[in-house]
């Protein structure tokens, strides 16, 4: 069958609550056409009485970055900030306007909702297209700290995304102050270039552009977007384009290569280092810190100066608390931190893996000189602690059992020519019948690292001490074993979060 480039991304933001500004030292793309869908898809059912209902816009916007104007996408909110609050249990109620030259959705990371609500365009929904709503309507079924973005094209790297905070309601929140870190690499804007632009330059690589890809399923067919900036581009654009390949040092502990773009900035809550957040408090007082890697081609090194943190959840699930001078946090990851507070200013800093850059933002418990954004730091420079290193709570593990499938899972690929893919014994797409424990071993052939995401559940890891993970990062050459019970019944993607892999085939498919 003849398939259209399958694009995907994450996305907008306002999380500028809770901390300070402090001085610490182009065109939009083109429109979208998507095959007609044949498929007839469930619309989700309205449930009465949200505890939260939120109405969003996608609309162009321009942003900030601090002292840097870009012209971008993102989220408007009507209450001005697109961060989601609730509580696990609560019902959710989402109205999204696409105001967009480009058909969009929104997937809820992290969260086994109804298929109805995952928002894939083409497996679970028609696109949202230009001038159209969509209300998403559910039921959050866990705690935990997750993101939503759009699953369209690459709109992932051009600020469609926002934190999702599910509060758990028997944890006493026994911390006295509470900060969420969301990072992000970008490009979208600056200097007039764009997403949609570098993934051109790529499809101009890959030497696949209109060709046939055997053995897709149909409905991943249904699942393209393609843009008017998507075909081959002109030659100023690719070598625009070709100026943000990735050139850095690479990163020996993630294998190499940590990623394909060489982004100019590299933000902590949508500002640049320069112009960095401040977070506030009392020598003594107890942090947490709810991480998230909405990045879409970048793995973050995270430490923060004077402190060692506690790793308490990961990907919304509690772990055996572990003590780590810093960890890495691979696309689409999240981490829950805790950490008793010093006296004096703190960086806090969130290194691009392997390449030349760096998020930052500042603590601050005291007076005092801060320091550059540039500098270094013991805990910096200690080796990272990966997030599969983790043992699962007690409270958070699957009951032990056989595995009724098992499914041989491999990722493949390579920069040149820019090819990158995965399959599932062989084909894109398994079936399995609900109910039954699924293990899968995903193998990394290729020569570099992937978080890789499944939609509508969370894995188990066996062999890494029954932690549960949604997205796990395997590093090259790695195979890890990863199961699931088949409990939440549809058709569910799987996949490389870095949005250029995705966008070019790393993708499969479990239905039941």
């Amino acid at each position: 069958m003849n398939v259209t480039r399958r694009q995907f991304l994450l996305g907008g933001l306002g999380i500028a609550g809770g901390v300070t500004l402090a001085a610490c030292g182009g065109q939009t793309g083109g429109s979208s056409s998507s095959p007609s869908v044949t498929k007839a898809f469930p619309t989700p059912s309205v449930l009465p009485d949200p505890a939260v209902h939120k109405k969003l816009v996608a609309k162009q916007r321009s942003i900030d970055l601090g002292g840097i104007e870009a012209s971008t996408w993102g989220y408007e909110s009507q209450d001005g900030n697109p961060t989601i609050e609730v509580t696990a249990g609560d019902i959710l109620q989402v109205d999204i306007d696409n105001q967009l030259p480009e058909s969009t959705s929104i997937h809820w990371h992290g969260l086994a909702v109804p298929m109805a609500s995952d928002g894939v365009p083409g497996i679970t929904q028609d696109p949202i297209e230009p001038g159209e709503a969509f209300t998403y309507s559910f039921q959050v079924p866990h705690s935990g700290t997750y993101f939503y973005h759009s699953h369209s094209g690459i709109q992932l790297d051009r600020g469609l995304h926002a934190p999702l905070i599910v509060r758990d309601p028997s944890d006493p929140g026994d911390y006295d102050v509470e900060w969420t870190i969301f990072l992000d690499d970008w490009l979208d804007g600056i200097d007039g270039h764009t997403p949609d632009e570098q993934l051109a330059m790529f499809d101009s690589m890959s030497g696949t552009s209109g060709a046939s890809m055997e053995g897709m399923d149909h409905s991943m067919h249904n699942m393209a977007a393609t843009t008017e900036s998507a075909s081959t581009p002109s030659a100023g654009a690719a070598s625009a384009a070709m100026a943000g390949m990735h050139a850095g040092p690479g990163d020996p502990a993630l294998g190499g290569d940590a990623g394909d773009l060489a982004y100019p900035h590299y933000l902590l809550n949508e500002r640049i280092p320069a112009a960095c957040r401040t977070f506030e408090a009392k020598v003594g007082q107890k942090a947490r810190l709810r991480f998230i890697n909405a990045g879409a081609d970048t793995i973050f090194k995270v430490a923060l100066g004077g402190h060692s943190m506690t790793v308490i959840a990961t990907d919304g699930y509690p772990v055996v608390p572990k003590q780590v001078d810093s960890f890495y946090l691979g696309m689409g990851e999240r981490a829950d931190v805790e950490v008793t507070l010093a006296d004096g200013v703190f960086p806090l800093t969130a290194l691009a893996a392997g390449k030349d850059g760096r998020a930052f933002a500042l603590v601050r418990t005291a007076s005092g000189e801060a320091p550059s954004p540039e500098a270094s730091f013991v805990q910096l420079e200690a080796p990272a602690a990966f997030l599969t290193d983790l043992v699962a709570a007690d409270s958070a593990r699957l009951a032990s059992g056989e595995p009724d499938v098992r499914l041989d899972v491999e990722l493949t690929g390579q920069m040149m020519p820019y090819k990158w893919g995965m399959s599932i014994d062989g084909d894109t797409l398994a079936t399995v019948n609900s109910g039954q424990r699924v293990l899968m071993t995903m193998r990394n052939t290729t020569a570099m690292a992937h978080p890789m995401h499944i939609h509508g559940h969370t894995w188990s890891l066996p062999d890494n001490g029954g932690l549960r993970k949604d997205t796990i990062l395997i590093l090259p050459g790695q195979s890890v074993n990863a199961e699931l019970i088949a409990n939440n019944p549809g058709d569910w993607v799987f996949h490389c979060h870095n949005g250029y892999h995705m966008a070019t085939g790393m993708m499969a498919q479990l239905n039941y």
